[in-house]
This record gives structure tokens, C-alpha cells and sequence, in this order.
């Protein structure tokens, strides 16, 4: 399982020129999911995304994970994080999960998060989304969950 996060100041999902999500200072994490992926490797990435440190103490650094910053979370899935980019000019989506087990895995760690975190909102899976989203830092990280871990 992979996921882009980003500290955000804010961001939201539109659908249908119609805005179905939105936070305000959080995380943004769009989300890849693998064939070999399972509940155990949902479990790990929401344990990194909630355990991540990447917002400011009263110091400056970065040493609060969400929980501490009080912050929220927007999750977005997106397919496009797990395509093989190795050769040629047109990515492979092999590794991909189908959507059925895709989709399931998806509703699966939006459940994990909710029931660890007050402020969660979630994009669609398979809808033409548009996400805007104003990064705080700039601060973006890239997360993979090995699932044979």
C-alpha cells in the first residue's frame, strides 16, 4: 500500500462540480493500493499516517504526528500511485489491485482511521475527482507499507 502525503493548511474534493469533502490544516494522503495488500498492510499505513511527525512543536520542528497538531485528514484514493514507471513512456498498472479488492481496502482504512481519529473525510473510489489542496512547507512525503512485512 502507498500513499503521497501532505501537510495542508486545507483541502478538498469536488465531484460533479459539486465539493463532497474538505479540511481544513491536516493531511492529505492519496492512496495507492497493491495487489498483495490486505487488511494487515491497511492496519501498517494507518499507523504511519497517524503516527507520522511531520507538524510544527512550539519549537519549530517537526515532532507532532496528527493526534498531537490536532490536526485532520482527507483520504483520496488513487490508483495512478501504483504504476510501474520503470520503461517506456505509458505507465503499466499491473500492480494494481483489482477495484473490487481495491475498493474494500479503501472503505477498510478509512474505517481504521475513523475509529483513532475525530476529523476524517474520504474522496470516492473510481469517481473523476478534482482535489485542491494548499501544501503547508512545502511538506510532502511518499509512504510505502511492504505487504509481505
Amino acid at each position: 500500500m502507498i500513499s503521497l502525503i501532505q501537510r495542508v493548511s486545507q483541502a478538498s474534493v469536488t465531484i460533479d462540480e459539486t465539493q463532497t469533502a474538505q479540511i481544513t490544516a491536516g493531511l492529505l494522503a492519496l492512496i495507492g493500493i497493491e495487489k498483495a495488500d490486505s487488511q494487515h498492510t491497511a492496519d501498517q499505513l494507518a499507523d504511519r499516517l497517524l503516527g507520522y511527525r511531520i507538524f510544527a512543536d512550539d519549537q519549530g520542528k517537526m515532532n507532532l504526528d496528527i493526534r498531537g497538531s490536532g490536526g485532520q485528514i482527507l483520504l483520496v484514493p488513487q490508483f495512478t500511485l501504483v504504476a510501474d514507471t520503470n520503461k517506456g513512456r505509458r505507465p503499466g498498472f499491473s500492480l494494481a489491485a483489482p477495484p473490487q479488492q481495491a475498493s474494500a481496502l479503501f472503505s477498510y482504512l478509512v474505517s481504521v482511521i475513523e475509529s483513532r481519529l475525530e476529523h476524517v473525510q474520504q474522496g470516492t473510489f473510481g469517481a473523476d475527482m478534482q482535489v485542491a489542496l494548499i501544501n503547508d512547507g512545502p511538506v510532502t512525503f511518499w509512504i510505502r507499507v511492504d505487504p509481505s512485512l
